[in-house]
């Protein structure tokens, strides 16, 4: 029998967002200034650039109802992917007038409009729980967030779009 490859167990991703200051604080600390924030009755919109080795551009929706952040990542030609959006599952919320912040719950859906979105991360989903990182209450959450995030997508075509204008939300990107 062959043993899974082992899971890069860690806390949860936490990561803020800061409105008059135009910066958004990573998960490991480092502050990175942001081109724009716009904020919606459904969430909050960054734009930013980055120093990723895979990517050099990155947007993102906070979308706090649904559990769900969507981002768009601006591939370099090296390393593009074949996906429109990187959903993370998690807790999304503003933290004083001018503040949001992101708590990572591991699981991710990657969707490619018109073909098929993609579950990510249910083992280091399990991981963290049987590590102590994420209480029942929290996976349980996450795993029936991403049910209702996969059913909504293949149910309108697999189109993330289409599935959030049933809930009156309306994306907008560079």
């Amino acid at each position: 029998m062959t043993q899974a490859p082992a899971v890069d167990l860690h806390p949860p991703k936490v990561e803020y967002f800061d409105l008059a200051g135009l910066t958004n604080t990573d998960p490991k600390g480092f502050v990175r200034e942001v081109d724009s924030y716009q904020l919606a009755p459904w969430g909050l919109y960054m734009a930013r650039s980055s120093d990723h080795v895979e990517f050099h551009y990155i947007e993102s929706w906070l979308l706090p109802e649904l559990s769900l952040r969507a981002t768009v990542f601006h591939f370099n030609p090296a390393h593009r992917r074949d996906q429109d959006y990187y959903l993370d599952l998690g807790e999304y919320s503003q933290v004083g007038a001018q503040r949001w912040k992101s708590i990572d719950h591991y699981l991710d859906i990657t969707v490619r409009t018109g073909r098929d979105s993609e579950l990510l991360d249910v083992d280091e989903l399990l991981a963290a729980h049987a590590a102590g990182y994420l209480g029942l209450s929290e996976a349980q959450a996450a795993i029936e967030h991403a049910a209702v995030t996969m059913d909504g997508i293949a149910a309108h075509g697999y189109s993330l779009e289409r599935w959030l204008a049933t809930k009156g939300i309306e994306l907008t990107w560079r």
